[in-house]
This record gives structure tokens, C-alpha cells and sequence, in this order.
């Protein structure tokens, strides 16, 4: 089978085999979390500024850690994931700190049979996109989404992070690579030494492919 005509289910089931390593791992750190530590980085609160009773939309929101942080800022935040067992941990994270944020399971791309409002901000951070095979159809869904005097916040690795291997020992694939990259790893980026194994297929996108797709 044609990974790149399955990548939904392929990608779905290595999201979900992630979460309960991640939910334990140090690299997330819940139990500070839970006490009230943001998961947000300096570079992303001095981007989003004062966000206090702005509506927010986060994609690709995995178990909602920067969707409840966002919140605690002040906003109304919606969170989605493809992950059924990403939401599900989410929406129990959110009730063990009385978050008032909404999460919504599925794709990105079915968004519009989800969710029908607009928001003055939508917000992705950190290795969204390269599980995105058409980053047109990921602007159009922005654009959908975002007020016409909205902000759209993206923080993102540099693509050339994607060249090098799953260890990131060698360069394994071609910057300008456009077909998808179909890989297997052994633990997960939160815990390297973890015993679980997952398959996934990927995209490589230019620096300029997302700025093309929401100017």
C-alpha cells in the first residue's frame, strides 16, 4: 500500500501510540504543568502579546499543554488534534486544572465539518506542518478560520531540520524534497529511550512555502 494514500491512519496511530509516553515524559513534564507552569516559550509569549479575552484556535494541539497555557493567559481557546487519544488526555488535563477550553478530534483538513467561527488568532508551534501534505489547503483553512483582522502566530523549526535522519546522524533527504518520506522510528523525540515504535510519513516544505500559503 501507497503510504502517501494512507498517511491520515498511519500518521493517527503513531500520534496515539506517542501519547502515553509523552504524557510521562520529562520532556513535557506534567506534573509541573499541573501546578500551574506554562509549556509556552519566551519567543511565543512575546509574539502573541496580550492575548486576555481574544478567541484562539490551536492546530494541531496534541494533548493541549500550550492550548490550556494560552487559556491561563486569558483566552477562549479551541484546540484540535487528529489523535483521539491526544483529545482524550487533553480534555482530562483540562478538567483537572477547571480549563475552560474547548477540544475537538480530527483532521485538519475536516476542520470546516467541525467547527463553523471565526477567531481573532490561530496559533501551531513546533513540527505542525511537515505533517501536512498540501500546504494550500492549510491556508485555506486559516484564512477560513481567522478574522479579516486576525493574527496568525506560526512558530516552526527551520526545514532544514527535516533533511538529516530520524537520530539526526546524516542528511537523508533533499531540502527541496516534495514527495513524502515514509520512516519508522524506535522510541519518540519526548524519550528517545522509550520501548515503542511507530511508523509515519512526512513533508519536507521550504521556508517559504508556508509564508506563500498564508500571505
Amino acid at each position: 500500500m501507497n503510504p502517501e494514500n494512507n498517511f491520515i491512519e498511519i500518521n493517527k496511530h503513531s500520534w496515539n501510540n506517542r501519547v502515553d509516553t509523552h504524557l510521562h515524559s520529562e520532556f513535557y513534564n506534567l506534573e509541573r504543568f499541573l501546578k500551574g507552569e506554562t509549556s509556552l516559550n519566551p519567543i511565543e509569549l512575546e509574539i502573541l502579546g496580550d492575548i486576555k479575552g481574544k478567541r484562539i484556535l490551536h492546530l494541531q494541539c496534541h494533548f493541549g499543554q500550550d492550548t490550556i497555557s494560552l487559556s491561563r493567559l486569558g483566552a477562549k481557546v479551541t484546540g484540535i488534534d487528529f489523535s483521539d487519544k491526544a483529545i482524550e488526555s487533553a480534555r482530562k488535563i483540562a478538567r483537572e486544572t477547571s480549563s475552560d477550553v474547548q477540544f475537538i478530534c480530527c483532521d485538519l483538513y475536516d476542520l470546516g465539518n467541525h467547527l463553523d467561527k471565526q477567531f481573532d488568532l490561530i496559533f501551531t508551534s513546533y513540527g505542525t506542518i511537515a505533517w501536512l501534505p498540501d500546504l494550500d489547503k492549510w491556508g485555506k483553512i486559516i484564512s477560513r478560520f481567522l478574522k479579516p483582522t486576525g493574527k496568525f502566530v506560526f512558530v516552526e523549526f527551520h526545514p532544514v531540520v527535516w533533511m538529516f535522519d530520524e537520530n539526526f546522524n546524516k542528511i537523508s533527504y533533499n531540502y527541496f524534497n516534495v514527495a513524502p518520506i515514509a520512516e519508522t522510528e524506535s522510541g519518540t523525540y519526548a524519550d528517545k529511550n522509550a520501548s515503542i515504535s511507530q511508523s509515519y510519513v512526512t513533508w519536507n516544505h521550504s521556508v517559504t512555502s508556508p509564508k506563500n500559503r498564508t500571505v
